[in-house]
């Protein structure tokens, strides 16, 4: 019997993994998707809700920057966001999934709150924050460092660890709220109304000036870390393959419990910068979850501290814009919030066209 055989048919449309990195290209895709993006909201404005799509655009910019103080609200956001997904940079580019950064805000705010109200006006105003600060980033990177121990030593899922500490983290705020809420409102209220005492200052007269250079600061500080330190390197080494890392001399467990004490403490001072800087309270809204947009913003600026920036830049103003949209043509809520959906799902998009390139069979030649 002869052997036949079988030639296989190469597919219409296949899909290549890019290899290179070009970003240039990339940013290219970016802004092509947020562009489309703008073109199907267009459309949904104007052929399902009848409104003019520039009139809706320019209400979400005054929105967000119409003026000083919108300007300096839209920052403020930014800033909690943004400090939030610098403190997830090193453990995701770790390849540690750490789910528990709202937790980790939670119990910052939560020892803020607690130094506000049994230490305020007990001790100078400068030397109550600093304490607060510390003790929060103390508090959120003993909470980060608990999954870590765990990874290290028996290998848990610190996907599903860190994600059952929030829970863990917002039945305490609640129980604490009850415990200091003097009125059975189950509701603390604002901390030192009356002294600010653990208030952040304002800062060239604005209220959010201090939080915002904060945010930058540490910002700036994680590139450095991530991109030229040491530390940083290990991080990327651990991330890439353990095996390599151990070969390299690298202490994988080390570098786990590391990199989360640094994550945690991060988060635990959001948690800080929003009760002493934002809200003067504690409740189980004070991380308002961005501990889970956070994520997001990580992802899709690939780990980079300086790229976060921008992301957090343009959710913080779809967010703000979206209210105001809103309010200005009495919009539904929730229509203004497919708006901000379908920008955010065609950005999301965009990175499947940056980690891939679709591939058509080209026509064989004929014999």
């Amino acid at each position: 019997m002869s052997e036949t055989t079988v030639k296989q048919k190469e597919p219409l449309i296949r899909l290549v993994h890019r290899e290179e990195d070009n970003k240039k290209r990339d940013w290219l895709i970016r802004i092509i998707a947020v562009i489309l993006g703008l073109l199907v909201c267009a459309l949904f404005l104007h052929n399902i809700t009848h409104l003019d799509p520039i009139a809706v655009y320019t209400s979400m910019f005054k929105g967000a920057f119409g003026t000083e103080s919108r300007t300096w609200v839209t920052l403020k956001d930014m800033s909690l966001l943004l400090c939030i997904s610098v403190g997830l940079a090193p453990a995701f580019k770790m390849k540690f999934w750490n789910i528990g950064a709202e937790g980790q805000v939670l119990i910052g705010g939560l020892v803020s709150a607690a130094c506000m109200i049994y230490l305020g006006g007990k001790l100078p105003n400068g030397l109550l924050l600093i304490l607060m600060a510390v003790i929060a980033m103390i508090a959120g990177a003993l909470w980060g460092l608990i999954p870590a121990l765990f990874k290290a030593k028996y290998r848990t899922n610190e996907t599903l660890f860190t994600l059952m500490m929030n829970y863990i983290a917002l039945q305490l705020v609640e129980f604490y709220v009850d415990v200091w809420d003097k009125k059975q409102s189950h509701s603390v209220g604002v901390i030192n109304s009356s002294t600010k005492a653990g208030w952040l200052p304002s800062l060239f007269g604005q209220q959010y000036g201090l939080l915002v250079l904060i945010v930058l600061l540490l910002t700036a500080l994680m590139y450095v870390y991530l991109k030229r330190t040491k530390q940083g390197y290990e991080i990327a080494v651990v991330g890439e393959s353990e095996n390599t890392a151990r070969y390299a001399g690298i202490s994988v467990s080390h570098v786990i419990k590391r990199t989360m004490l640094i994550s945690g403490a991060i988060a635990g001072l959001a948690g800080f910068l929003e009760v002493a800087g934002v809200s003067h309270t504690i409740s189980s809204a004070t991380a308002g979850g961005r501990g889970f947009t956070a994520i997001i913003v990580a992802w899709l600026a690939k780990f980079n501290s300086l790229g976060m920036i921008l992301i957090t830049f343009l959710l913080a103003f779809l967010n703000r814009g979206s209210n105001q949209i809103a309010s200005d043509f009495n919009f539904n809520k929730y229509g203004a919030n497919i708006i901000t959906g379908i920008l955010l799902f065609f950005i999301l998009g965009s990175e499947f066209f940056i980690n891939y390139q679709i591939v058509f069979r080209k026509k064989e030649a004929v014999k």
